[in-house]
């Protein structure tokens, strides 16, 4: 499941354990084609119960978006415990989006 947060919540939804932050917007395409990809890695045996997947519109939610520089969409931040330990930019391949989260687990 991918939850959908917003400026208010960022940080208390954010700031434990390993969070997937997916900065995006509805008329990105981009971001579209990264939406089945994030839903099956957040469904997976692998992630789940050990990785939070998250969403921010960023024409909905400005300020989180602005506080870390998101200059392009998709962005995807990868945070542990509060800490940005990851950053990519544009859509990936789900081989490689799940080989980061496996390297941001210690698996």
């Amino acid at each position: 499941m991918i939850q959908e947060i917003h400026d208010q919540n960022f940080d208390q939804e954010t700031n434990t354990g390993v969070t997937v932050v997916d900065f995006r917007a509805d008329w990105c395409p981009p971001c579209k084609m990264m939406d089945p990809i994030l839903k099956s890695l957040s469904e997976s045996d692998e992630f789940q119960g050990k990785v939070r997947f998250t969403s921010l519109n960023v024409d909905h939610d400005q300020e989180v978006a602005s506080r870390f520089d998101v200059q392009g969409i998709p962005t995807f931040l990868i945070k542990k415990d509060g800490q940005v330990v990851s950053r990519l930019v544009g859509a990936r391949p789900k081989p490689m989006f799940a080989a980061e989260l496996k390297k941001v687990l210690g698996d």
